[in-house]
This record gives C-alpha cells, sequence and structure tokens, in this order.
C-alpha cells in the first residue's frame, strides 16, 4: 500500500477529531475510510463490524471491568480517606506534609483502580477539599491530585498495561511487575517537588495542620493501622497472586471484587448491599466506554496492518535515523504528540502494532516497552485537548481545565525526565523480573 493512503486515512481521523466528533467514532471513520480508498483491501464494513465484536471476546479483557467495579466499591466505601490518614501519622508534620500523604494515598489507591480518571475522581473528592481547608493553594492541590493519578496507572493493575499485554502477546503479570520501580519513581519525584516547592515558597498554614496532626496523634498509630489494615492488604492479596503465579489477572481481577465487597460491607460496614446496584451501574457505563474504545481502535490496528503501515513506518524510520537513540528519541516523540489527541487506551492499541516490531529489532525487551508506552502515554491524561483526567478534576474542583494544565506543566517537567530514565535505563523496569 502507498504511504500517501496511509496519510490519507490519518488525515481523515484527525480532521474527524478536530471537528468533535468522539474519539471512538472517529476511529470507527477512519477505519471504514481505508476500505472505500483501497477496495481490494480485505477490510470491507462486514469485517470491521464483526471484529468489533471478536476483538473484545477474549478472557483477559474480563479483568477491566472487574478491576474498575473493585475500585468503585472502595471509593464509594472511604477507603481513601482510611488510607489517607494512616499516611497522614508519618508525614502531616513535615514540610509539604499533607499533599505528601495524599500522593502516597492516590499511588496507593490507584492499586485498587487501574484506572487514572477513577483515581483522579475518587481521590479528588476526599482529598481537593480538605487540603484547601488547610490553607494550601487550590490550583497546586487540584494539578498536583490530577497528576498523581493519572501517572498512577503505571503500577498495577493498571487497565492500559493489560490491553498492552493482549495486544503485544505480552506476558501481563510481568508487564505488572515492571511497572512497580518506574511508579515508584514517579511517586518519589512527585513528593521531592512537592516537599521543595513548599520548602522554598511557603504557603502552608502550620496551625491548621498541626492541630490535625495532633489529632491524629491522639487516635494513635495502633489504631490507625487497624482501620486501614484491610485497605492495605487489598494489594497484597491481590498482586501478591499474580506475582506468585498463584492467579492469572482475570481471576485477581475477581478476587478483588469480592475483598472490595467484604472489606466495604461486612468489615468496615461503610457500603449497603443496597448501594451495590449503583455502583455496578456506574462501573458498566465505564466499563462501556472504555470497551467500544477497545473494540474500534483494535480493528483500525488492523487495518493498519493490512495497509501494511507497521512495514512502511519502520522502513521510513530505518532509512532517516541510523542511530537506535534516534529512533527511539522519535517514538517517544511521536507518542507524546498522539497521546495530546487520543485516548490513551487507543494509542496502546493502534500503536503498539507499529512501534513494537521496530524497537524489539533494536533490542528492546517488549516488557520493558510496555512500561516505557504506558508511561509516555499517561501523561495524555493531564494535557489538552484530550485529557480525561483534567476534566475529571475540574469537574470536582470547579477549577477550569486549562487553568490546571497550566499548574500541571511543572510536574510534567519532571515526568519527562522519570520517561528519559525509564527509557534508557531498562534495569528501572526489568530489575524485579
Amino acid at each position: 500500500m502507498g504511504a500517501d493512503l496511509l496519510l490519507v486515512v490519518f488525515a481523515v481521523f484527525f480532521v474527524t477529531l478536530a471537528l468533535g466528533i468522539p474519539i471512538s467514532i472517529s476511529i470507527g471513520i477512519a477505519a471504514l475510510s481505508a476500505s472505500f480508498l483501497v477496495p481490494m483491501l480485505p477490510a470491507s464494513p462486514e469485517f470491521i463490524f464483526r471484529n468489533m465484536v471478536i476483538v473484545i471476546d477474549s478472557t483477559p479483557f474480563l479483568a477491566i471491568p472487574l478491576f474498575i467495579f473493585s475500585g468503585n466499591i472502595m471509593a464509594s466505601g472511604g477507603i481513601s480517606k482510611k488510607l489517607f490518614d494512616l499516611f497522614a501519622y508519618f508525614f502531616g508534620d513535615k514540610t509539604g506534609g499533607m499533599p505528601i500523604a495524599v500522593i502516597v494515598t492516590t499511588f496507593f489507591y490507584s492499586a485498587f483502580t487501574g484506572s487514572a480518571p477513577a483515581t483522579v475522581a475518587a481521590m479528588g473528592a476526599m482529598a481537593i477539599p480538605l487540603l484547601v481547608s488547610y490553607g494550601y493553594d487550590k490550583n497546586f492541590v487540584v494539578a498536583m491530585v490530577t497528576v498523581a493519578g493519572s501517572l498512577g496507572i503505571i503500577l498495577p493493575p493498571s487497565v492500559p498495561l493489560v490491553v498492552y499485554g493482549i495486544t503485544a502477546g505480552a506476558s501481563i503479570g510481568d508487564l505488572f511487575v515492571a511497572g512497580i520501580i518506574p511508579g515508584v519513581l514517579v511517586g518519589l519525584i512527585l513528593m521531592v517537588y512537592v516537599f521543595l516547592y513548599f520548602k522554598i515558597r511557603g504557603g502552608e498554614d502550620r496551625e491548621k495542620l498541626m492541630e490535625n496532626f495532633n489529632n491524629l496523634r491522639e487516635k494513635g498509630l495502633l489504631q490507625l493501622f487497624r482501620d486501614s489494615i484491610f485497605a492495605l492488604l487489598a494489594p497484597v492479596i491481590i498482586l501478591g497472586g499474580i506475582f506468585g503465579g498463584i492467579v492469572t489477572p482475570t481471576e485477581a481481577a475477581n478476587i478483588s471484587v469480592v475483598y472490595a465487597l467484604l472489606i466495604s460491607v461486612f468489615l468496615y460496614k461503610t457500603l449497603k448491599i443496597t448501594d451495590i446496584p449503583a455502583i455496578m451501574k456506574k462501573s458498566a457505563s465505564t466499563t462501556a466506554l472504555i470497551f467500544v474504545i477497545i473494540s474500534t481502535a483494535s480493528v483500525f490496528a488492523r487495518v493498519l496492518t493490512l495497509m501494511q503501515a507497521p512495514q512502511q513506518i519502520s522502513a521510513t524510520l530505518m532509512g532517516m535515523f541510523q542511530s537506535e537513540v534516534a529512533i527511539i528519541l522519535v517514538i517517544l516523540v511521536v507518542l507524546i504528540i498522539f497521546g495530546l489527541f487520543m485516548e490513551p487506551l487507543s494509542a496502546v492499541l493502534i500503536f503498539t502494532p507499529i512501534f513494537l516490531p521496530i524497537v524489539t529489532a533494536i533490542g528492546i525487551n517488549p516488557i520493558h516497552f510496555g512500561a516505557i508506552m504506558i508511561l509516555n502515554l499517561s501523561l495524555g491524561f493531564v494535557t489538552p485537548p484530550v485529557g480525561m483526567s483534567l476534566f475529571v478534576a475540574s469537574s470536582i474542583s470547579g477549577v477550569p481545565v486549562l487553568k490546571i494544565a497550566k499548574h500541571t506543566t511543572p510536574f510534567l517537567i519532571l515526568l519527562v525526565i522519570v520517561l528519559l530514565l525509564v527509557t534508557f535505563i531498562p534495569a528501572i523496569s526489568l530489575a524485579l523480573l
């Protein structure tokens, strides 16, 4: 297939996206355009619609709605506040201590949801009004929660990692392991920045902070630990089962739902049985949106493969750049640019078949590339114009999207540095394998 036809297909996609058409429909139109532009291409409308159904008929994909469901149960059960109180006990009297406790809680909480928007929604509803009441700048707090919640999905059980694993034919368990150190590194970078920010600029109401901290001290570490122990054990049980080879990610997702129900309804008693249908409805709504994106993007990726897009792009990159470093940097830039306009799951499904053959040809481990790709595309959650987490945070806080995006800029600069470290130091993602 000619490169000009490939450019036309991508042009159709971007034009429809620019017109404000939802991304799943834009992807579907682009896929259909290929069948009209190239009548001989075995990608008829019947092929496209049939494969949209076939592609999600996969057992590993069941992990996605189950992890979303368990995350929503945890959110509705107020688990985030119990975790925050425990971490605030250790950090609450330090410079930037309360925001740092929120970051730790957010990254820990992401182990329940696997979804950036869901994490931002749950943590934002709890942390934003709380930190603002302690005198912290609202714009800074909203930006911090948005970035932490979005980048937390590099940690298992990340839904994008599940999707990458299925698309790349890579072990989802290994990908979860590969996400741990990069995720921890992101958390540490964010915490260091928050500490230095308040150390240099101030802006904390120490009197209010110490009052809250003393209240936590009066409760005592033992009581706070008792209140949060079952929440702390959740990722240990779920991820321990996966890493230990006891259960598959899909089976672990089933366990996470049962465990979330047990601790929320019977142990913490923060949920009633009658609350479950509403949580199921919310989870089904989120899952439906994700699965429509997955089905259309997967079919679009197949159409691009039929058009020999991976071979054409690979030949172009190899011809233009002799240096492996240059090729990797070009791929990173392309993913960042497309991440500005595409939902990360769509980008994973479309670009994995294109870039995976290229990076494996220059010696990059597919598991390592998975960590690179998810960390890279996670930046898209907090960058306009499509950043989903920005809109979630804006709806919770009332702060305009562009204002949140402006205050996320310093965080994003640091995260690009982390991305480069993860890219060029493979041990960061592969050391635990």
